[in-house]
């Protein structure tokens, strides 16, 4: 599942709702022993900055995952920062898909 943020924010969307909401129900229907979030950013602020956003994005899908009843000790937070884009840039560029939070059931 792929949850994606506006530029220089960590809150989630409607539909970034929707789609951890999509996560949470698809985790109880199958079995699932975790799930990882990982946080991303795209190349518009420094190395630093941009570490610490993705930290935020994920723990925003994480906490939404656990309102929406997913066990916490099931659930890996990660943040990348700007490292693994999903779209390749040059450093300052803002690029929305690289802007994103991944869950991935296991």
């Amino acid at each position: 599942y792929l949850v994606f943020f506006d530029w220089d924010r960590a809150d989630l969307t409607d539909r970034a709702r929707q789609i951890v909401a999509e996560a949470a129900t698809a985790s109880t229907r199958a079995q699932v022993t975790r799930i990882e979030v990982a946080g991303h950013a795209d190349r518009s602020g420094s190395d630093t900055y941009n570490l610490g956003l993705s930290r935020r994005r994920a723990q925003a899908v994480s906490s939404e995952l656990v309102r929406l009843g997913v066990p916490r000790a099931a659930i890996t937070t990660q943040g990348f920062g700007e490292r693994n884009p999903l779209v390749q840039t040059a450093d300052g560029v803002r690029e929305p898909q690289n802007r994103r939070v991944e869950i991935v059931l296991r």
